[in-house]
């Protein structure tokens, strides 16, 4: 048999709609309504924030380890905004701004850091799961609710977060390969910012993109420039149609870049170089974002002075809900599922009077046998 090119039938292509010097593609560019595109940056704004707050608690003790999103507002926000309600997203731990544009308050954000259960309580109403941090095993649970979204046939999408260094893990090709064989709604978004905590993306894989591995799945794969909100916006809403009409999945790379430490357990200046991060610094998702509505003149110095301070506000309330909590060790029996089963309540009842009987000996107050209940989310 002589040699032929093989022609795949699917694509791998590539999109930016507004580049870091402020060239936009009009022929690309979403039709967005003026207060949507107000909101987008304030959530993003506030993303970032609520990121700087977390940190500056973390080093005074206030908190547990913190791993930041700055740098990659972009990626996760875009993809938000592109969902319905009532789809499912399935986070990592750096999709800051995609929950606080889902619906989740920025107390349970900083519960979740301050290693508490109640942060991984999701809001009623929100089809989101919570915070995954174990590399790629969030690309299987997404492909499970994505294959249940097919069986129930409502028309609903599951979107799921992965790194890049997630994309050498065995759970990124496993749901890739079964989403792809039963053509699921299900799209698995990798958010490359170079660094899987020092591994650098060159050292993950020889392949030339990562949108690329889609094509072994049988699905399209689309390399987007994560810093783009415009760009995540359009590439996602494609995705979701696709999905939501049949089509099957899609594997979308977002490429971006972490400014900052991997976690405060992290010193990035041990593996790259500065000047690395001076050349993403110019690509900032916030500031061509923040160039974009003052272009159209949606955006001033009066407006991002009062969204400063709203923003402020919110992040005092939270700070001040989130250490009124009180720790409750009984907790760790609360969360694990809907209906506890009899050896959890065993278990539980077990520490309860564990609990009491060491609060006796030492004349102290008895152990509380209940966490301090959350504030309602508003």
């Amino acid at each position: 048999m002589p040699r032929e090119v093989i022609h795949l039938p699917n694509r791998v292509e590539s999109l930016s709609v507004l580049s870091a010097e402020g060239q936009l593609d009009r022929d690309l560019e979403p039709k967005l309504e003026p207060a949507d595109l107000r909101r987008l940056y304030r959530t993003m704004l506030a993303s970032r924030r609520l990121d700087e707050r977390c940190l500056m608690m973390q080093r005074q003790g206030r908190m547990g380890t913190y791993g930041p999103s700055r740098g990659q507002e972009a990626a996760s926000l875009g993809v938000a905004y592109a969902l319905g309600p009532e789809d499912w997203l399935v986070p990592t731990f750096r999709e800051t701004a995609a929950i606080l544009w889902r619906g989740w308050p920025m107390y349970t954000w900083m519960l979740y850091w301050g290693g508490h259960e109640a942060g991984n309580v999701v809001p009623p109403g929100i089809n989101d799961l919570p915070v995954c941090v174990p590399i790629a095993s969030q690309c299987q649970y997404g492909m499970g609710i994505a294959w249940g979204c097919k069986l129930r046939g409502q028309g609903r999408v599951c979107v799921t977060f992965c790194g890049d260094g997630g994309t050498s893990e065995g759970d990124f090709h496993e749901s890739l390969n079964f989403a792809g064989v039963y053509q699921l709604p299900f799209i698995l978004v990798i958010q490359n910012n170079q660094w899987a905590i020092s591994i650098p993306r060159a050292r993950q894989t020889a392949s030339c993109t990562l949108a690329q591995k889609a094509l072994a799945y049988g699905m399209d794969g689309l390399q987007v420039d994560g810093n783009d909100l415009l760009a995540m916006i359009v590439a996602t809403r494609e995705a979701v149609e696709k999905a939501r009409t049949g089509g099957g999945p899609t594997l979308i790379e977002a490429v971006t870049y972490r400014l900052g430490v991997h976690t405060t357990a992290d010193d990035p200046k041990k593996y790259r170089k500065e000047e690395e991060v001076r050349e993403w610094e110019a690509r900032d998702p916030l500031i061509r974002f923040r160039a974009y509505l003052r272009k159209k003149d949606l955006l001033d110095e009066k407006i991002e002075k009062i969204m400063d301070e709203e923003i402020a506000a919110e992040l005092d309330e939270a700070v001040r809900l989130y250490e009124r909590y009180r720790f409750d060790p009984l907790e760790f029996f609360d969360h694990m599922y809907a209906e506890p089963t009899p050896d959890l309540r065993a278990q539980k009842a077990e520490l309860a009077a564990y609990l009491e009987a060491r609060a006796a000996v030492r004349g102290g107050v008895p152990a509380a046998t209940g966490s301090s209940p959350a504030p309602a989310v508003r």
